[in-house]
């Protein structure tokens, strides 16, 4: 009965979405703009030098260097082993999907357990601070000093979230104790990358090049699911679903004695939190306080497009979406009651420190600069970097297939 259900939910939507197209076409065609600009001015070029590193690191060995020195602090903290801390680290530095496709890959070379996977994605996807600091708290806010309570509300609950993880465990499966060396670990944390690397068949030059091909199949995949996201965010809004769900958000706001004035902001920022964190920065009636901690559920939920993004990554392996999916829920409870926990010692105190209204620490002033000037140059040469990798793309492609093409010598 549920597949039933399922296949005709799964019907009816694309139906609607392909009547709304050909009606509406002119709404797409903006809808589909506006998510082309957000992938190839900031996703791509932020997220394609970090892919490409990681697929080297991993390929080289690095990681599994990285990961015996870790064991130590990752497996009693979050029941994951060691080179969990590089994806974690990794997917602050370098925002959505970066976590989940780093731990598939984990998970795809056996270095993870399907349950460690599953432990790790769930909290190691999350926004990166230039996002956070330069396009939220700067770009739709113009407040620096929000920047940083929106990134410790952020990666504390994240945390909050990989602490309470530990404790998921599938009752089908045994976790299976793993004995650890009792060598020095550095001593053996080399001796573990120098055999990954003897391991390792393919020349640097193919390396690099299979790195380069995979990270850009990765990003092409994302860019479609953004603007995917973008047209159907925008179809509901013409066709007045979103007003009929915002009388519904509208009840829930009220219940929790919050302003009905977010229901619309929210509702979008479930669907793509771009967007719904620059709505709830120009909605008016509301206090700061209000509107820092919808921003933050917004961040910490992700958006269904994200979320998309993810299932799509998940699904070339046998790891799970619905562990990832309630992490996500409980870290969007999480961040706005953080949000409001941290209000008071990291912004009204910082507010009080300031001569001015709008005079900030100098600590504060160097580092939201260099975010902004960071933003800047990723909005403005991000889709000449885009073309430039994408054209090294279609090249690598070509003399590929070139080179399969070529008679091989007996």
């Amino acid at each position: 009965m549920y597949e039933k259900w399922k296949t005709g939910f799964l019907t009816i939507s694309v139906t609607f979405f392909t009547v709304s197209l050909v009606l509406h076409p002119q709404a797409a065609l903006q809808a589909s703009i506006r998510g082309l600009n957000i992938w190839w001015e900031v996703v791509f070029p932020s997220l394609l030098p970090f892919f490409i590193i990681a697929e080297l690191l991993i390929g080289l060995g690095i990681v599994k260097f990285i990961g015996v020195l870790l064991e130590p602090l990752m497996r009693p903290l979050f029941r994951v082993p060691g080179i969990g801390g590089f994806v974690w680290a990794m997917g602050m530095a370098s925002g959505f999907p970066a976590g989940a496709k780093l731990s598939a890959r984990l998970r795809q070379e056996n270095q993870l357990t399907q349950i460690e996977a599953e432990r790790l994605v769930s909290f190691t996807n999350s926004s990166n601070p230039l996002f956070i600091f330069g396009a939220v708290a700067i770009g739709f806010f113009d407040n620096p000093k929000l920047g940083l309570i929106l990134a410790a509300a952020h990666y504390v609950s994240n945390f909050t979230v990989g602490l309470l993880m530990r404790f998921y465990q599938d009752r089908h499966t045994q976790t299976k104790t793993k004995k650890h060396s009792t060598s020095i670990p550095l001593r053996h944390a080399f001796s573990v990358l120098h055999k990954t690397r003897l391991q390792e068949k393919r020349p640097i030059g193919k390396l690099i090049g299979d790195a380069i091909t995979s990270s850009i199949q990765t990003l092409l995949m994302i860019g479609g699911f953004i603007i995917l996201f973008s047209v159907f965010n925008k179809m509901l809004t013409v066709f007045h679903i979103t007003t009929f769900l915002a009388l519904i958000m509208k009840q829930i706001l009220i219940v929790f004695q919050l302003s009905p004035y977010f229901s619309f902001p929210i509702l979008s920022g479930l669907f793509e939190m771009t967007l719904g964190s620059q709505m709830i920065s120009q909605t008016e009636h509301t206090s700061i306080l209000q509107q820092a901690m919808m921003t933050s559920f917004v961040l910490a939920f992700s958006g269904l497009s994200i979320q998309a993004q993810v299932a799509s990554i998940l699904a070339e392996t046998d790891i799970r979406f619905k562990p990832y999916f309630i992490a996500r829920i409980i870290q969007s409870i999480l961040a706005p009651i953080y949000t409001y926990i941290f209000w008071g010692p990291l912004y009204e105190r910082l507010h009080s420190f300031s001569p001015t209204q709008y005079d900030i620490p100098v600590f504060l002033s160097q580092q939201s600069t260099l975010l902004t000037k960071g933003w800047a140059l990723l909005v403005t040469y991000g889709p000449i970097f885009t073309l430039f990798c994408l054209y090294l793309y279609v090249m690598l492609l070509f003399m590929r297939f070139i080179n399969s093409k070529k008679p091989r010598s007996s």
